[in-house]
C-alpha cells in the first residue's frame, strides 16, 4: 500500500481549488511564522521561483498581513479575522485562516471573479484545516 503524505494531500487540495477558478496565479498554505506548508502554481501562471510572487515571498507577506489584521481587529474589538483581501489594479491576494496555526493565500489576476475565488477559498480552507488537524 502506498503511503500518502500530508503535504501531498494539502497540495492536492490547493490544486483542486485552483483548477475550478480562472485567473489564479498560485495558492499557498502559510504557517503563522511565514513558512510555506504547501503550494500550488498552475502551469500557465506567471509565478516563478525568483519573482515577486514566488511561494516563499507570498507566504512571508501573507503571514505579516494576517498578523497585522488580527492585531488591528483585536485592538478595535471587532472579533476574529475571517478573511483578508488586498486588491490592486493588476490583481490581488485573498487570505483565509485555515486554523490557529496556518492560513491559505491565493494570488489572483485582474480577470478573476473575486466572489467565486472567495467562496472556493473558504470551502478549501475547511478541507485544509481537516488535513492539518490529522483528518482525511
Amino acid at each position: 500500500m502506498a503511503q500518502v503524505y500530508k503535504t501531498d494531500l494539502l497540495e492536492d487540495a490547493l490544486k483542486e481549488m485552483c483548477s475550478k477558478l480562472e485567473g489564479v496565479q498560485g495558492a499557498v498554505i502559510v504557517s503563522i511564522e511565514g513558512f510555506v506548508v504547501a503550494a500550488f502554481t498552475p502551469r500557465d501562471s506567471d509565478m516563478d521561483e525568483e519573482g515577486p510572487t514566488s511561494s516563499p515571498q507570498v507566504a512571508a507577506m501573507a503571514a505579516t498581513l494576517i498578523a497585522l489584521g488580527e492585531r488591528t481587529l483585536s485592538r478595535l474589538a471587532q472579533g476574529d479575522m475571517l478573511r483578508l483581501l488586498i486588491e490592486g489594479s493588476d490583481g490581488g491576494m485573498l487570505v483565509v485562516p485555515a486554523n490557529q496555526r496556518a492560513s491559505v493565500a491565493v494570488m489572483v489576476g485582474r480577470e478573476a471573479k473575486m466572489g467565486l475565488v472567495l467562496y472556493a477559498l473558504q470551502q478549501s480552507s475547511k478541507k485544509i484545516s481537516t488535513i492539518l488537524e490529522g483528518g482525511n
